[in-house]
């Protein structure tokens, strides 16, 4: 099957909210809360949960909402938009480069090196997509 691409549906939507309102109150106090929309705020809070050890490998939905996370920080800073990736694996959230065939999949660039043991450098991972990024658009993708 080749990839269908598409706008994220209802009930996509509704799905990615959910991870990414688990991963705005996960252990944040409710004054803290505020620091989700900034960046900064984002990577730091990732990094905190994974350095914490608060989730295991085998919590494939928690890892997942982390990548939400990291997605939601990823279109901030490099003004991409959340579409739904269709393939013979299922539906996935992803998101696209405007004006270009680039694809990111953030959902899973947390959970997959979670799953193999690596150890995760939130601002590393994050900096290697917005370097690639960057890379592919000087490339005219």
């Amino acid at each position: 099957m080749e990839q269908k691409i598409e706008p994220l549906s209802d009930e996509d939507a509704h799905h990615v909210e959910r991870q990414r309102t688990w991963v705005r109150g996960y252990p944040l106090e409710e004054h803290a809360r505020h620091n989700y929309e900034t960046i900064e705020g984002k990577l730091r809070l990732l990094q905190n949960i994974l350095d914490a050890g608060w989730i295991e490998p085998t919590e494939k939905w928690m890892l997942q909402s982390l990548g939400i996370c990291l997605g939601d920080a990823l279109a901030q800073k490099l003004g991409l938009n959340w579409i739904a990736v269709e393939d013979d694996f299922g539906r996935t959230p992803s998101l696209e480069v405007p004006g270009s065939t680039l694809i990111l999949f953030p959902l899973t660039a947390i959970s997959k090196r979670i799953e193999r043991g690596e150890k995760v450098d939130v601002s590393e991972l994050f900096d290697g997509f917005c370097e690639m990024v960057a890379e592919k658009r000087s490339q005219g993708y």
